[in-house]
């Protein structure tokens, strides 16, 4: 297969099928699909995306990793990749009907100055015009922000498949700046709220992570008072301290 062909038909079936189902697991299922794949990681090792834009190769490493990830979630079966807790219902495996009409309200519109565009949970417009930067590393533009004090907090859902807390730690960890080898060798504390752990907190200076318990990708749909309570303090610029627990939010949220 000629090089220059194979993004292109790569790019094809993915809108193909993207569009036809927005589950990701679909893909896994694709026999066209998994003939693709070995072509295009020939075509990144060949280096045939060298000296261009940089889209290419974004959009081939995405596509490599995306078959990747399906073919796992083949073998998992119908599990829900937001919250390996649970199976997959619906095309996005979460039900956002509540918020979708919530958002959709004239009431909400209103204030939020958004005239008649209708609220969606999933664009696949959207989507496929950000397909080129979702392999992009923007993690380079992150140590300078830390070096001018700008705070950070990384936070993820423990039971989270496609953004998993352990990744997120990972790179958290392997970022390099000036406070690197402090924030590694710092302890992880418990996040307390109203008492009771919710979480395993790391900090030095400026950056924070913060694994939430009980939760998948939808942290503030499945803690929502832990989430509160985690804006809050990180705002306040306090996340780090137990004893700042609000006793306003005693409430039953």
């Amino acid at each position: 297969m000629d090089p220059s062909d194979i993004l292109d038909q790569a790019l094809a079936l993915y809108e193909q099928v993207f569009f036809s189902d927005l589950s990701t697991s679909v893909f896994g299922q694709n026999l066209e699909w998994l003939e693709l794949t070995p072509p295009i990681e020939i075509y990144m090792q060949d280096g045939h995306h060298r000296g261009s834009s940089g889209k290419a190769a974004c959009l081939a490493s995405y596509l490599v990793c995306n078959s990747i990830f399906n073919s796992i979630m083949k073998i998992a079966g119908n599990t829900n990749y937001y919250d390996i807790r649970k199976e997959c219902e619906g095309s996005l495996c979460y039900d956002f009907s509540n918020m979708e009409k919530f958002l959709n309200l004239q009431s909400v519109r209103e204030p939020l100055g958004v005239g008649d565009i209708e609220f969606v949970s999933c664009s696949p417009k959207v989507h496929e015009a950000m397909l080129t930067d979702w392999m992009r590393d923007l993690e380079v533009g992150i140590p300078a922000l830390l070096e001018d004090g700008i705070k950070l907090l990384v936070y993820a859902g423990e039971y989270d498949l496609i953004c998993n807390w352990l990744g997120n730690s990972r790179w958290v960890h392997a970022m390099e700046w000036s406070g690197q080898q402090a924030f590694v060798s710092s302890s992880e504390k418990p996040f307390t709220v109203n008492g009771k752990k919710a979480g395993e907190l790391k900090s030095h200076g400026p950056l924070s992570f913060l694994k939430v318990h009980d939760a998948g990708h939808m942290v503030p749909m499945d803690q929502p008072l832990a989430s509160l309570e985690m804006l809050r303090r990180w705002m306040n610029g306090n996340i780090a301290d137990a004893a700042s627990e609000s006793e306003g939010l005693a409430v039953d949220m």
